[in-house]
């Protein structure tokens, strides 16, 4: 699985570094949705959340953290958003996992929707399918 991120961690291809270690390496995202835009991603080639290790996935939470302190420190965003999409129906479009830091300056620089959709459920089966859904998760 190489991906543009696997040639960004082994320097084949350029980018802009904001941090390294010996487990994941950030750097600007080259689209900047907004200024500051930076990708997370782990060195290891994982290609969503569903592979990921909880370790490294706790590790790369943990440097998110950091960096979207710096980038409100350093940019001044009036909030951030932190993305992560897993599979193409979520809009992955690298398969390498990775978590966007999006900072914020104003609600017009991105549309991001998420509709209510409980209405489509019947009155009575609301309840049954939560519980169903409460009982699928818990199985784990």
């Amino acid at each position: 699985m190489s991906t543009i991120f696997k040639k960004i961690i082994d320097k084949e291809i350029p980018a802009y570094i904001v941090y390294e270690d010996d487990l994941c390496l950030a750097f600007l995202d080259i689209s900047q949705a907004t200024k500051g835009h930076t990708l997370v991603v782990p060195k290891k080639e994982v290609e969503n959340i569903f592979e990921l290790d909880e370790n490294l996935g706790a590790h790369l939470f943990k440097v998110t953290i950091r960096i979207a302190k710096a980038i409100k420190e350093g940019l001044n965003p009036t909030g951030v958003n932190i993305l992560n999409n897993n599979g193409i129906s979520a809009f992955q479009s690298v398969m390498h996992y990775h978590l966007h830091i999006i900072p914020r300056y104003d609600l017009s620089e991105i549309k991001l929707e998420m509709n209510n959709n409980a209405s489509i459920l019947k009155k009575e089966d609301y309840q049954n399918c939560m519980d169903l859904i409460i009982e699928k998760i818990k199985e784990i």
